[in-house]
């Protein structure tokens, strides 16, 4: 099958909670053909304070967690369908769907990640080849098991000007970065929205902060700040990778609404600094991707901490609010010719290896 350019569709729901990200691609498993539609598919916010109720802990796959698990699949159904009425195209010319799934509990250091989705109802509803399950072979093989991201960036990234640093800021936030040889090395550099938007819906009941405007009306309290980048997390060597639960509240529970927002916000930005300290050369430019890239406060934050050049990843031609969703796509393409889809660089296994579990319709 080399050789052979793969229409696929990449769907990813991260652990911010916003919805389901659904985008076409075109790829023979090594370069980027071209790149299709995409969209976001929000979730109901009634799936949302379900899929909430499950984070942080290890699953057993008892009744509430499979409901629950069918109710996100079906979700992700939808969005493939919405996607391609957008798209104008039929589900008979997609050849696979990237389906990642929905972490909701992630712990390397116990060998241990758990995303819920049901691969193979998702592949019986849309009569398409699903490959699902893509971080359980990397931990199997002493890898982190996140990110997963990184050699879909590379393969953006091939005419670009090195060393470069992609930030992807989700509910984590993770690094990639590229030498200029081409080396490719990646790791979580700490909370994203996630610590944020937590804030937020614990104190005013919405689920994130829109612009970054209550962080920006609030004072970030210094010394509570220094003490939060005392964790230990910030001293391991990479690769390495962070459940959403890792961080908490409990740091800035005295602070108004304002400054809480306002010190969890430079949190995220000085974590990614911690990050640039530790990389084997400065980027020449930051691009920044995800749904942090839309806080203004947060950009502004990661500004003043970095060395170098901080722009949305617009800058270079890539679609921020689907790049997930595309890599997906693209890992699925590489699970079916068993391309490796983790490097020891990027997560720490053993070895470069492939991944994913096929479901057939």
């Amino acid at each position: 099958m080399y050789g052979k350019i793969f229409r696929a569709i990449g769907l990813m729901s991260g652990t911010s909670l916003d919805g389901i990200d659904a985008a076409i691609i075109n790829s023979d498993g090594k370069v980027i053909n071209s790149i299709g539609s995409s969209l976001t598919y929000p979730y109901d916010p009634k799936l949302r304070q379900k899929i909430r109720n499950l984070f942080g802990m290890p699953l057993e796959r008892n009744a509430v967690t499979r409901h629950v698990s069918s109710e996100l699949t079906l979700e992700h159904a939808r969005a493939v369908r919405g996607l391609l009425e957008l798209a104008g195209g039929k589900i008979e010319s997609i050849d696979v769907i990237g389906f990642h799934g929905q972490t909701v509990f992630h712990a390397p250091e116990k060998r241990m990640t758990c995303q819920i989705g049901d691969g193979d109802l998702l592949a019986r509803e849309l009569g398409v080849t699903v490959v699902a399950d893509f971080r359980t072979n990397d931990i199997a093989h002493g890898g982190q098991g996140a990110p997963l991201v990184p050699l879909f960036h590379k393969a953006l990234a091939e005419p670009l000007e090195k060393p470069i640093s992609i930030l992807n800021i989700g509910g984590v936030a993770n690094l990639t970065w590229i030498s200029a040889d081409d080396g490719i090395i990646a790791f979580d550099t700490g909370p994203g929205n996630a610590l944020i938007n937590d804030w937020v819906f614990e104190k005013a009941g919405n689920g994130m902060d829109e612009g970054g405007a209550l962080a920006r009306s609030g004072m970030v309290d210094k010394e509570i700040l220094r003490a939060m980048l005392t964790n230990s997390y910030f001293e391991r060597p990479y690769p390495k990778s962070l459940d959403r639960g890792y961080f908490n509240l409990d740091s800035v529970c005295s602070l108004s609404n304002e400054d809480g927002a306002a010190t969890l916000t430079a949190f995220t930005a000085a974590c990614v600094a911690k990050a640039e300290n530790i990389l084997p050369s400065r980027p020449i430019r930051w691009l920044v991707s995800g749904g942090g890239r839309h806080n203004l406060t947060l950009m502004s934050e990661l500004r003043a901490c970095l060395k170098d050049e901080v722009v949305p990843i617009e800058i270079a031609g890539w679609q921020g609010d689907s790049l997930e969703a595309q890599a997906f796509g693209f890992l699925a393409v590489r699970s079916l010719l068993g391309l490796p889809i983790t490097l020891p660089s990027t997560t720490g296994c053993s070895h470069p290896v492939s991944g994913g579990t096929f479901y057939y319709p």
